[in-house]
């Protein structure tokens, strides 16, 4: 799933399994490493985590469609200036917001990128700054629709276990 503009991308990929047998543990059988390449004007970087389970995983691409349909809520930083985002999963690694929304249907995304996925810059932060270092793309729905569908494709073969 790619999202980018003229200046900024973020490429992410399930590409498996934790762990190719199944355990019998509902959690270690379906967490699926994502494989993420990012370009910013600040650089580029890539990072592979198993931080989605397989049913997170699956909404990524019902939040995109949201997106696309005007029917997420933009997410404005607290009183603190800290960012929260409105789809966070199990391992705060990576997560989503809104970041705002013109008339013309075209809306920013923050990509929020912590602990594995945050840039090598940041890499040495105990985490203290959990969702704070975002990656914004402008989108139109036709991108988003084309997003949530490559991320719906590339999880086809990872079928909750």
């Amino acid at each position: 799933m790619l999202l980018n503009d003229l200046s900024s991308s973020v490429d992410l990929r399930p590409v498996g399994y934790q762990f190719a047998t199944v355990r019998g543990d509902s959690y270690d059988d379906n967490w699926l490493v994502i494989d993420g390449t990012v370009m910013t004007p600040e650089g580029n970087w890539s990072f592979a985590d198993p931080c989605l389970l397989t049913h997170e995983a699956r909404q990524v691409s019902t939040w995109l469609r949201a997106v696309a349909a005007g029917t997420v809520d933009i997410t404005e930083p607290d009183a603190e200036g800290e960012l929260s985002p409105d789809t966070w999963f199990i391992e705060p690694v990576v997560a989503f917001s809104l970041a705002h929304q013109s008339e013309g249907g075209t809306v920013v995304i923050r990509v929020h990128l912590s602990l594995e996925a945050a840039p090598p810059w940041q890499q040495d932060d105990d985490g203290a700054d959990l969702y704070q270092y975002v990656v914004e793309v402008r989108l139109d729905a036709r991108a988003l629709h084309h997003a949530a569908d490559e991320w719906d494709l590339s999880l086809a073969s990872l079928p909750p276990r």
